[in-house]
């Protein structure tokens, strides 16, 4: 290290918060994470289905430059009922934010966020990234789609986001057909067809449980698998840690638990999360 070099802390990497403010306040409040150079990472998902979506978003934001916050197909789903291009759900929980007084500085903040986060020799996505991508590769097409957000005409981008189709990458899709694609591998993927890696968004369960479908991560022909894949989403997985995966995602918003993990050393950290049912 150099004299002009600053030491970097830990960074320890959040799972799917999805408006369980409260379990994350005394996640947030463990002495390991709330140290003043203590990196936080947050893996998507950060508000809906859980009990205070608008308490959770001013939290992560008032952490500042501390926190890295991408998103997820829940954070998107918001930005789209708040741009009118899709109609709020039954089972959708953060209609406090909706009618915040803060409303417009928290959409513009989300918005904002990244779609992967690439440092410390490890990836962070929502869900997933398509074998046939390198990571450089997944690094620019998430740019492509963070910068339609983050134009002052950012409303028309949401209606390109949705639809399952195409279900594989191809490198001459363009216009809707590819924003779909990246955004559906990065938020939404689970599973694969094993037979030609086709994704598959039916099937939520735990790995294995149907049969022709893979893990992403378990598709072959991975094009960067040293570093590590960070991701949430997949709360049938639960905590899943191996050489080039981890999933985070514990099911906090269905009673079970909010995880926190140290990159260098994978340490756990869980906060207790039945009061979020």
């Amino acid at each position: 290290m150099t004299h002009s070099e600053t030491p970097r802390g830990d960074v320890w990497v959040i799972g799917d918060v999805q408006g369980c403010a409260g379990a994350l306040r005394a996640l947030l409040a463990h002495p390991e994470l709330s140290l003043p150079d203590t990196e936080l990472w947050f893996a998507g998902d950060l508000v809906n289905r859980g009990p205070d979506s608008l308490g959770a978003l001013r939290l992560i934001k008032s952490l500042g430059t501390r926190a890295r916050s991408i998103l997820g197909n829940h954070d998107l789903h918001l930005l789209a009922v708040v741009a009118g291009v899709r109609p709020p759900g039954k089972s959708d929980t953060f209609h406090d934010i909706l009618e915040a007084p803060d409303a417009a500085e928290l959409i513009d903040w989300l918005r904002h966020r990244p779609l992967l986060v690439r440092d410390r020799g490890h990836v962070m996505v929502h869900a997933g990234i398509l074998p046939a991508w390198t990571l450089d590769q997944a690094q620019a097409l998430a740019g492509e789609i963070e910068t339609a957000l983050r134009r002052p005409d950012w409303h028309p981008a949401l209606r390109d986001l949705y639809g399952e189709e195409p279900l594989q990458w191809d490198d001459t899709l363009r216009g809707p057909d590819r924003m779909r694609v990246i955004v559906n591998a990065l938020t939404r993927m689970r599973v694969c067809h094993a037979e030609d890696g086709r994704m598959d968004f039916r099937y939520k369960g735990e790995p294995y449980g149907s049969p022709g479908l893979v893990p992403w991560f378990e598709l072959p022909g991975r094009r960067d698998p040293a570093e590590p894949v960070v991701f949430g989403h997949w709360s049938a997985l639960g905590l899943h840690i191996r050489a080039d995966a981890i999933c985070l995602d514990t099911g906090c918003v269905w009673g079970r638990a909010l995880t926190a993990l140290r990159l260098r050393d994978h340490r756990i950290i869980q906060q207790d999360c039945a009061a979020c049912r």
